[in-house]
């Protein structure tokens, strides 16, 4: 076994190691449920799953009202949730990310409560409501967030809710793949975001508010490659850490191979830091689609920035989005459509979010139990 302290959350011991929710349905049941299955918390994205479930997407096409598209997400929600805690057998736990800049954020953290999900993971944004959305359920609340400021607001806010959360995922915006935790480009590097800094920061925090300190783990994302990364990281005082891009390309990752294949053979070159929909800075792989869009983003934004669009899918996914809304500083393009692209391997117009750091086994594409073992330094017995 490990010689890795175990994390606990909620009361559930788990292995120190928690698996990122990556849309547009990177992380589903298939994943999730592999990692939990091996005593580890396995997250399931909830953005727009019905690209897993073609039933679904058939009675979309049938009728293309927004409240169908709505309804049809949170049924397939509930299925991947049920299919993953059916899939780890009782082991690790099961959580569900939820963005807080999805319009459909509260629908999907009750369908989450509903539908027997043991955490729910916010981030994109500072879920100041999550304790109100969640009153009365015994479900594990689990807030990401950059700073040590977030961190103290949201803690002050929930205290007066008589809530505090059950762990807190610490996203270092300068090595995580996806959106990032931060308002602009230029600021990623700020050393407010050291991972030692945020959690010394977050203790004091803990002491004025009159938390122990060991009451809520602080588990650390971005950047996390090998088993010496991940004791560094408990050496800065993190009692687990959280890995998304790593997790993605493993055999259970619920995307076609083509993504795995482009987030694996990525060099670092080949990886850009861009604006998107949402306002925030997000990274990826560049590929030709976001080529395209990077070269004429000045020119779109000098012909479209400001101009109100409808939204290409119906679905109106984002409460705030810079195509649909006619915002110019933020990004003008479909995130939707170009995330599910991605989902189903089509690399000539998908958007392929990637952490910064080498991958654990380079290009190669290995199981949820070997990536664990390299990441614990530990040789385990099979699973029963």
């Amino acid at each position: 076994m490990t010689t890795l302290p175990m994390l606990t959350i909620r009361g559930r011991t788990l292995l120190p190691i928690v698996q990122g929710g990556m849309g547009v349905g990177v992380s589903a049941h298939r994943l999730a449920g592999a990692v939990a299955k091996e005593g580890a918390l396995g997250t399931i994205a909830s953005i727009d799953l019905r690209h897993h479930h073609p039933d679904l997407l058939e009675r979309c096409k049938a009728d293309s009202a927004r409240a169908t598209l709505e309804v049809a997400n949170q049924e397939a929600l509930a299925r991947e949730i049920g299919a993953a805690k059916r899939l780890s057998e009782g082991r690790g736990m099961i959580a569900v990310n939820v963005m807080r800049a999805v319009s459909s954020y509260a629908d999907s953290v009750r369908t989450a409560c509903e539908s027997g999900a043991d955490a729910i993971v916010m981030g994109a944004g500072l879920p100041l409501d999550l304790p109100d959305l969640t009153e009365g359920v015994d479900i594990a609340l689990i807030p990401i967030l950059s700073d040590s400021r977030g961190i103290a607001l949201v803690l002050k806010k929930w205290l007066k809710k008589n809530r505090l959360p059950d762990a807190i995922v610490i996203e270092h915006p300068a090595h995580a793949g996806g959106h990032l935790g931060v308002a602009h480009l230029a600021d990623m590097q700020d050393a407010r975001f050291d991972f030692a800094r945020v959690i010394a920061e977050t203790m004091q925090t803990f002491d004025t508010l009159g938390i122990e300190r060991t009451r809520i783990p602080l588990i650390v994302a971005g950047g996390v490659n090998s088993h010496e990364a991940v004791r560094a990281c408990f050496a800065a005082g993190a009692a687990g850490v959280q890995l998304g891009t790593p997790f993605a390309v493993t055999e259970e990752g619920d995307a076609h191979p083509n993504f795995k294949r482009i987030l694996a053979e990525a060099a670092p070159e080949d990886i850009v830091d861009f604006v998107s929909v949402t306002g925030l800075p997000a990274r990826a792989v560049k590929t030709p689609w976001l080529m395209r869009y990077l070269k004429n983003e000045e020119r779109i934004r000098t012909k479209i920035g400001a101009r109100k669009q409808n939204c290409p899918t119906g679905l109106d996914c984002l409460a705030v989005c810079g195509l649909r809304d006619g915002i110019e500083k933020f990004g003008h393009f479909c995130i939707d459509t170009r995330l599910s692209a991605a989902l189903r391997g089509d690399v000539a117009n998908g958007l392929f979010f990637r952490g910064r750091e080498a991958l654990p086994f380079g290009s190669a594409i290995r199981s949820v139990r070997e990536l664990l073992d390299l990441l614990l330094g530990a040789t385990r017995p099979a699973a029963a």
